[in-house]
């Protein structure tokens, strides 16, 4: 997909502000999904209130806000950010991201975080290439919401098999001790940001980091949440 300023990416009408992005239409369509639990981000009967699964095993994080499903349209545009090093992508991307969380401000009372921290790459896989994508998504959250973010607050401290093709159990184990925290947050509000999360296994892991150094709570915000 090509992308021309002044155009949007999906529907190719011109912006308003004639710059690189997506048209409010199309960001409307981008962000339509079912009702979700609001902790583990599932499809749910309640929006509100956690679902039976989080009730029974809660996750280690106390809110997850996403976009979509990990589908078209956003699936295409985070995989051309990620794999096509379109950089200049992530913006916009982030504004979704933005829209969403302040929806759940408005519905449920969402509190902001005191830092973002983004999932990070294996110092190879971001050498080549060239950027972490969760990276470029905090940024101008951070800048928005006027909180910190440090892009070194958690290391990547040893190479893990990727994750596509491994099973919830595979994942979880594949993660295990995998990453260091570098910055202290003792009785901090946390937001993990991530592009897409699938069974949760990294954002977890990161999750009960982050409380084990003394976190007041964690949230995870994310793009797509495969469903």
């Amino acid at each position: 997909m090509l992308t021309v300023p002044g155009l949007c990416w999906l529907c190719r009408m011109p912006l308003t502000l004639g710059h690189w992005g997506i048209c409010s239409v199309c960001t409307r369509a981008t962000r339509q999904h079912g009702s979700l639990c609001p902790q583990c981000g599932l499809p749910a009967a309640h929006t509100v209130v956690p679902c039976g699964r989080c009730l029974q095993k809660p996750p280690p994080w106390q809110r997850l806000v996403t976009v979509s499903d990990y589908v078209p349209p956003l699936s295409g545009l985070i995989h051309q950010l990620k794999f096509s090093r379109r950089s200049e992508m992530a913006c916009a991307l982030s504004r979704l991201l933005l829209l969403e969380v302040l929806q759940a401000r408005r519905v449920s009372g969402l509190p902001l975080p005191d830092r973002l921290v983004s999932v990070p790459l294996w110092q190879r896989r971001h050498w080549r290439r060239g950027f972490n994508q969760s990276d470029l998504l905090c940024r101008p959250l951070a800048r928005w919401l006027g909180c910190d973010w440090d892009g070194q607050a958690i290391t990547r401290i040893r190479a893990t098999a990727t994750q596509h093709h491994l099973s919830a159990r595979l994942r979880k184990r594949n993660l295990k001790n995998a990453f260091r925290l570098e910055l202290p947050v003792q009785g901090l509000h946390m937001v993990i940001v991530d592009d897409v999360v699938t069974t949760g296994s990294t954002v977890a892991e990161i999750a009960q980091l982050l409380l084990r150094n003394g976190a007041a709570t964690v949230q995870v915000w994310c793009l797509c949440r495969t469903l």
